[in-house]
């Protein structure tokens, strides 16, 4: 089913074709310091990325996705909460329309101007589709992007191709890149249990959405809606605001490493 972040086939849809998106599980959420556990069991996480893992970068008209070559436990995030070690499969970013909202997690009131997503899956499962069925399946970094005065020369690698994959569908090979070169100087992170903030909104993943922002200016920010949703052949229709709204916490709780 075609979905999108749209009236007419927008989040508050999505549940009519999938109908998990309206389960007890559902992300993002929104993160407030009052609900918070401390939970002094956690343990520090680590990634150790192969930067020869980086294959291409592309636009699906819906996100910018860099994918990784995940064939074998190549590049991987361990640690933290996870009960092993998850293979990095991709990254993509949420943002907004402007500079004042964009991420999908929201912390004490706040929203970001972006959220970048690293996707890990539990190699235990025989492949990606079988762990996106186990609760304990995948595993997502997220980082917040903040506008600011010193931006993260990092993020420059990733916004350099943008031009190159300006369309839907365009792709670009992406080589020699290590995404731990985007993380923020503090690894304090919160974790809890949720679900793909895309459809079908699978209840698989465990959460580690890093308290500390990376800065990004706002030019930077301009350059990922500079995408179009549509193809080469279509109207342009800038690729804006595909973030999901917070979802209800229910029952859940939110650990907090610090």
């Amino acid at each position: 089913y075609p979905w999108g972040y749209d009236g007419d086939n927008g989040p508050d849809q999505w549940h009519k074709n999938y109908p998990i998106a309206k389960g007890r599980h559902q992300s993002p959420i929104e993160i407030n310091n009052k609900e918070v556990h401390y939970d002094p069991s956690l343990l520090p996480w680590f990634a150790s990325y192969d930067p020869g893992a980086a294959k291409t970068i592309l636009n699906n008209g819906k996100t910018c996705r860099v994918v990784f070559d995940d064939s074998f436990d190549r590049s991987v995030l361990r640690g933290g909460p996870l009960p092993g070690v998850y293979r990095l499969r991709q990254l993509h970013f949420h943002w907004g329309s402007s500079d004042d909202h964009g991420s999908e997690h929201v912390v004490n009131g706040v929203r970001y101007a972006g959220e970048l997503h690293l996707l890990h899956w539990n190699p235990k499962y025989s492949n990606y589709l079988d762990a996106v069925r186990r609760t304990d399946g995948i595993a997502v970094l997220a980082i917040f992007l903040q506008v600011g005065k010193t931006p993260k020369p990092e993020m420059k690698r990733i916004l350099e191709e943008i031009n190159a994959i300006k369309t839907k569908g365009k792709a670009a090979p992406f080589p020699n890149f290590d995404p731990s070169i985007l993380f923020p100087k503090s690894h304090d992170y919160w974790t809890y249990h949720g679900s793909f903030t895309t459809p079908p909104c699978e209840e698989c993943i465990t959460w580690i959405v890093l308290r500390e922002p990376i800065i990004v200016s706002s030019d930077q920010m301009a350059k990922l809606r500079s995408l179009s949703k549509n193809a080469e052949n279509e109207p342009d229709l800038p690729l804006v605001d595909n973030w999901r709204p917070t979802q209800p916490r229910y029952f859940r709780m939110v650990s907090a490493s610090f």
